[in-house]
């Protein structure tokens, strides 16, 4: 069953805690909302499971729908309900990075930036000494605890969250918090700086290509199938706000950057809500050759920003991309991926 209480934390950041290296050690985070109220943020560092180094992601300039469907969102604790369409996080169906740039780093270790601590450390500690700027925290909501003081800062009454990473795709032991739109992440406002900074993390044992429905992972995955972001074919273009009176001629323009043909048959074009159009005409894509596919069947690419999802014949994701409303903006340019 999917996680039982998930949603998007907006506070400031008050102080941090590193936990070093032993057992299971997380970065905590002591958090505020505009009320005072107090809550703690505890981000693993380290996984139960080999290999026990987590993969992670910075994203400095993160720019992506997500964002602006987060205004309007009051300080504190927001509880997200399921499915698409909403600011929940999905590293599978929410294109918010290349899952192919994801790297590993251990815990905790000696020297300065080296470590998954350091690199939380240098963006959580600029959020600290910066009074205008906000984190929110996606993830599961524990506390409060009216009679419990917080174990790690000390406030009274005990409240937070945890399981700040992806939470789908788990192996046997940790299939119990699968689920979809319900993945853990921060994200860091800097409203000075005009700037949104993405972190996310991933434990290395978990599946990439996951249920639709339970997020549980594919068991029809071959062992060794390239993950999304490293398969040939790619989505380089859509042309989101066509010319002319709605419904417009939108289009996505594909590439096969590999040196064979890939066959495309039976592969889909999804929108954000999960809507598809068929990639016509379906056969071979010669190598290094593009295709512009006119979305058709449902499909529809909002002018207000949105996801585009590539998916082959087994419904396996094979890459995806995001846009903005100001992306979108130009009627007839497309938006170069």
């Amino acid at each position: 069953m999917p996680l039982k209480a998930y949603g998007v934390l907006i506070t400031r950041a008050v102080d941090t805690r590193r936990e070093g290296a032993k057992d299971t050690p997380h970065y905590q985070i002591h958090l505020t909302d505009d009320s005072g109220t107090h809550y703690r943020a505890a981000v693993n560092v380290l996984s139960q499971e080999r290999p026990s180094e987590l993969l992670y992601l910075v994203d400095e300039d993160f720019g992506h729908p997500l964002t602006a469907r987060l205004e309007g969102l009051p300080s504190g604790w927001n509880t997200l309900p399921p499915g698409p369409g909403g600011p929940n996080l999905d590293f599978v169906r929410g294109n918010l990075f290349d899952p192919a740039k994801l790297r590993t780093l251990p815990p905790d270790r000696s020297g300065p930036d080296n470590d998954l601590a350091d690199v939380l450390d240098h963006y959580v500690r600029r959020a600290v000494a910066d009074q205008e700027a906000r984190l929110y925290v996606f993830g599961e909501r524990f506390g409060p605890e009216p009679t419990v003081k917080d174990k790690v800062f000390g406030f009274l009454p005990g409240n937070g969250v945890h399981d700040i990473h992806m939470n789908q795709g788990n192996s046997p032991k940790f299939h119990g918090d699968d689920g979809v739109w319900q993945d853990g992440g921060i994200l860091l406002h800097f409203p000075a700086d005009g700037r949104w900074v993405g972190i996310f993390l991933a434990f290395q044992s978990q599946s990439w290509h996951t249920d639709d429905a339970t997020g549980h992972a594919l068991g029809n995955v071959e062992p060794g199938k390239p993950e999304p972001g490293t398969q040939p074919v790619r989505i380089v273009a859509a042309l989101v706000n066509a010319p002319g009176p709605a419904p417009e001629a939108e289009t996505v323009t594909l590439i096969n950057a590999s040196p064979t043909a890939v066959d495309l048959t039976g592969w889909r074009i999804v929108d954000r809500i999960g809507q598809s159009s068929a990639v016509t005409p379906a056969g071979p894509l010669a190598p290094g050759a593009c295709l512009t596919v006119p979305l058709a069947g449902g499909a529809q690419l909002g002018n207000r920003g949105g996801e585009i999802t590539l998916l082959d014949k087994s419904g396996l994701k094979v890459h995806g991309v995001s846009y903005t409303a100001e992306q979108a903006a130009r009627e007839g340019w497309s938006v170069v991926f």
